[in-house]
């Protein structure tokens, strides 16, 4: 497929690289020359430097020839304005990303759809849905659910008094074996292991275990989490994610927003049933703690600042909260959440990469979604036709390094499977491989 992305920052760049890795043939449009210089040196793309909405940048692209056109750049009029462009210029599919919350209704988008742009992507809202996600299971600092919460990824760090501390894989078995689980990705410093059957859990991982439903609440205490139920959240910054997320918190929590623009705390005010709007500087500690920091179990910090997130999180730890989750716009602070003590950090331009990854792939693919700070996706493809994956058991099948099969789902029943167990057309797999695996992944689902 032939796919064309304005925009070269975190979203277009990361699903840039995704989809090289799935061998299509990607062009990166985008002014910045810097940006396109980068991605050209890291990725095995075409860049051409100039406007989305450029007739002629577009004929430059051969955008006749284009299957997707996919406009992610920071401003939506060009987003939209674009994808306008290529549709009308013979393109197949069109998706831009947008930043009102009016664009995304029923009827906007129907609207868009007659103008020639198929998909809107929210990013602000995925991030929202992301943090409601996160809250569900405090225990732990990651909770990926498949099919309404069959089955799970939960990521939790091992500490003093966990019993998998210094064990391996094979004696975890044997200690437990009632539970259906499997350890498939560990985070240990900034190395991501796939452990093996003789792989030693050491004091201080971020260990990703693969669960059934009927025992993720069981594997959670054996690991040593203590169980911690959400009341108060805390909201700092009320504004983009802010607001999207404490409307879908508000009368679920006891909710406390925290933002310093009149403006927005106007339209918290006027939105919000419950949840109490205190007009403040969201980076001022000592207005927190006037406001009840220590009181707080969950602290979500979705300023514009990272930097002021990130520390108000690890000072939020300090004085006892639960959970803390930080939005941060650098993607390589993804990977040190779990260092400095801040429970988990979300970029909102990887998430919405991840979704659009899904919908270029609908119809195979069910979910996507990245592991923070693990180099690896976890994907669910629907098993839909004979393939070397239907004729013979997983042992004899030649799977690409640095790839697990760690859950199948048929029908009614979920299954960890083994080394024996054979995938059946209709089945939905859930696998967990790094992204440079991902092409010789997808080829044994075709």
């Amino acid at each position: 497929m032939k796919i064309l992305i304005a925009g070269a920052g975190d979203i277009g760049f990361h699903l840039a690289k995704m989809l090289t890795s799935d061998e299509h043939a990607i062009m990166l449009i985008d002014t910045n020359e810097t940006v396109l210089e980068y991605a050209s040196s890291h990725l095995d793309i075409l860049v051409i430097k100039g406007d989305a909405t450029s007739i002629k940048t577009l004929q430059e692209a051969h955008i006749e020839d284009v299957d997707l056109f996919i406009a992610v750049t920071t401003f939506e009029s060009v987003n939209i304005v674009a994808c306008i462009l290529a549709k009308q210029a013979g393109v197949k599919q069109t998706i831009a990303r947008v930043n009102k919350q009016e664009f995304t209704s029923a009827e906007q988008k129907e609207v868009f759809k007659k103008l020639g742009v198929d998909k809107v992507i929210f990013p602000t809202r995925l991030a929202a849905y992301e943090i409601q996600r996160l809250l569900k299971l405090t225990e732990v600092t990651d909770n990926f659910e498949f099919e309404g919460g069959k089955m799970s990824v939960i990521g939790v760090k091992l500490e003093n008094n966990s019993p998998f501390v210094g064990r391996t894989l094979v004696e975890l078995d044997e200690l437990y074996p009632h539970i259906e689980s499997r350890p498939i990705a560990i985070l240990r410093g900034q190395q991501t292991i796939l452990p093996r059957s003789n792989t030693l859990m050491n004091l201080g991982d971020h260990v990703y275990f693969i669960t059934l439903a009927k025992d993720r609440e069981l594997l959670i205490r054996l690991i040593g989490r203590s169980d911690k139920k959400v009341k108060k959240v805390m909201i700092l910054g009320g504004a983009g994610v802010g607001f999207e997320t404490a409307v879908a918190l508000d009368e679920k929590y006891s909710l406390t927003v925290v933002e310093k623009s009149k403006d927005v705390c106007k339209k918290l005010v006027e939105v919000l049933e419950d949840g109490l709007v205190i007009e403040g500087d969201p980076s001022n500690m000592e207005l927190l703690k006037e406001e009840g920091l220590k009181e707080m179990d969950a602290i979500i910090a979705v300023t514009p600042n990272s930097e002021t997130n990130i520390i108000a999180c690890l000072i939020a730890e300090h004085e006892g909260v639960k959970k803390t989750i930080a939005l941060v716009d650098n993607t390589d602070y993804t990977h040190i959440s779990q260092h400095i003590g801040i429970d988990t950090i979300i970029n909102k331009r990887l998430i919405a990469a991840n979704n659009i990854f899904r919908y270029v792939k609908k119809g195979k693919v069910e979910a996507i979604t990245s592991l923070h700070g693990v180099d690896a996706e976890i994907i669910e493809y629907i098993m839909h036709k004979d393939s070397v994956l239907t004729s013979k058991p997983l042992r004899q099948v030649p799977f690409p390094k640095n790839t697990l099969i760690a859950g199948v789902i048929r029908g009614e029943e979920s299954i960890i499977p083994n080394g024996d167990f054979q995938i059946q057309i209709g089945d939905k797999v859930i696998v967990l491989g790094v992204t440079t695996s991902l092409q010789k992944i997808d080829d044994l689902f075709r």
